[in-house]
């Protein structure tokens, strides 16, 4: 650690045990200390019982342009020929964080004060991978807290310093254990609610999530101005939206697993081999990869949380048949390797509850003009085939969590007897576009923002889920659970 700049004391005095939260941020460093250079702050991701993703990216300041060009609004709000672009380049606007060239490295350990830390080699990062890099940590403690310094340095210079935070890993999957974690979806730049972003990520971070999924539609390239026509404008969209001081607290301290959909994947309902001006579908699989925390291979794959937990989380964009061609047995979403996939482990769980996270709805209901998801005519072929198969070959301890849909609800299918459970859009004012309450489906319906909690109790011979919708500030409006007795 010779040339390790970055005092310690502010981080180590607020660490009071395990559950200490880090407190040093990009742009609001104590006196003394050095910028971070991290204005698009921390990701971790991919969290395992044994290992995790630590995402670090360089920037030219360690605080966003909070004093660049706004371009505002929604692209519902202007005619097509008179939307609204940014008069400079991209650094210029407001929430830009252009990247920087240097090197990047990692601290981490299970003391709160980086005691016998192991240390990464520093990474050069640049602009080819924008200026990212991702730190894959193999071989972690199961159900232990670690901490970690996330520092950068000029290319030939000493560490410019660091940020610090946290995350835990997920339980040996065969020990029972209790956990939270949250789900949201659909996260307007304009319909925020609050300078600092959206209100969600300090309610969700009040429960002390065990993890979080992040479901698509992160960022919105073709709705909120400027339209992300070019690569550059598209990865803008995400400096601005993870830069909010919010989100950077959040992604800091909280593990997270990200799905893409249409509008930051490329625009809406879109396919492969579309495009969007300079933007292809293409460019836009290669930057969703680029700015969540991910593992190499396909971006459908599974997690178990110990002895009573499997997520699935499956990819609903890179396999699908372009929505406009009839419906029939080869007219697809999620393509025959990802569904073979998920049929084999699904089957192979000894998990006591088995949840499925998807972008998009496989119950609904859903308006009736919508034509791109698996609740939806146009692919009813495929979305027949999977409910049969999970009423077939799922008992009463499997549940699905969707996003997409800006409002809340939990349906239950009246043929398939599939529960679902969507969080709602990431703010009220984002909440739009229901069909209405359907009695043959509804559980709960709800047309506002807000988020999903899921909460496991494990005892002995038990084990209890309960899913609840909270509102944009954590108060809940509504929870339906299960319970399942635990056979030797």
């Amino acid at each position: 650690m010779s040339d390790h700049k970055i005092t310690r004391r502010s981080f180590v005095a607020r660490c009071a045990g395990a559950a200490a939260v880090a407190t040093v941020l990009p742009g609001k460093l104590e006196a003394g200390e050095p910028e971070s250079h991290q204005a698009t702050g921390i990701r971790v991701g991919e969290v395992t019982d044994t290992s995790a993703i630590v995402w670090v990216r360089r920037t030219a300041a360690s605080d966003r342009n909070n004093r660049g060009e706004v371009v505002p609004g929604r692209a519902q709000d202007f005619k097509h020929n008179e939307l609204p672009k940014a008069k400079g380049p991209v650094e210029s606007l407001e929430g830009a964080c252009p990247g920087a060239p240097g090197r990047v490295r990692l601290q981490y350990a299970t003391d709160s004060g980086l005691k016998d830390a192991k240390i990464t080699d520093w990474v050069e990062v640049n602009a080819e991978g924008d200026f990212i890099h991702q730190f894959a940590l193999k071989g972690l403690k199961a159900d232990t807290i670690y901490f970690y310094l996330s520092e950068t340095a000029q290319l030939g210079g000493s560490s410019n310093g660091g940020v610090f935070g946290q995350f835990r890993t997920a339980p040996a999957a065969d020990i029972a254990s209790n956990l939270v974690f949250c789900v949201m979806t659909c996260q307007g730049y304009p319909d925020r609610g609050h300078p600092d972003g959206h209100a969600i990520y300090p309610s969700m971070q009040a429960l002390k999530p065990a993890f979080a999924c992040l479901t698509g539609d992160l960022v919105y390239y073709d709705n909120d101005m400027p339209r992300a026509m070019s690569p550059d404008l598209a990865r803008y969209h995400w400096q601005r939206m993870f830069s909010l001081p919010r989100l950077v607290d959040f992604n800091r301290q909280v593990p997270t697993y990200w799905l893409k959909d249409d509008h930051d994947t490329l625009n809406n309902d879109s396919w492969p081999g579309m495009d969007m001006g300079e933007l292809t579908f293409a460019e836009g699989q290669k930057i969703f990869r680029q700015q969540a925390p991910l593992a190499e291979g396909p971006t459908y794959r599974t997690f178990r949380w110990g002895r009573d937990l499997q997520i699935w989380l499956v990819e609903g964009r890179d396999y699908r048949s372009p929505n406009e061609i009839p419906d029939g047995p080869d007219k697809t979403i999620w393509g025959k390797e990802q569904k073979e996939w998920f049929e084999r482990t699904v089957k192979e769980s000894n998990a006591k509850w088995k949840v499925l996270v998807s972008p998009t709805p496989l119950v609904g209901p859903d308006r009736g003009g919508k034509n791109d998801n698996l609740a939806n005519k146009g692919f009813l072929h495929e979305g027949n085939e999977l409910r049969a198969w999970l009423k077939a070959n799922t008992p009463d301890n499997f549940f699905i969590i969707c996003g997409d849909r800006h409002w809340q609800y939990h349906s239950v299918h009246p043929e398939f007897a599939l529960n679902e459970f969507c969080p709602g859009p990431a703010s009220d004012e984002h909440a739009e576009g229901s069909p209405g309450y359907d009695a043959k489906y509804h559980q709960y319906h709800r047309v506002a923002g807000g988020f999903l909690s899921v909460t496991l109790v494990s005892e002995a011979n038990k084990s209890r889920i309960v899913f609840r919708h909270h509102n944009v500030n954590g108060e809940v409006g509504y929870e339906w659970g299960a319970a399942y007795e635990v056979k030797a």
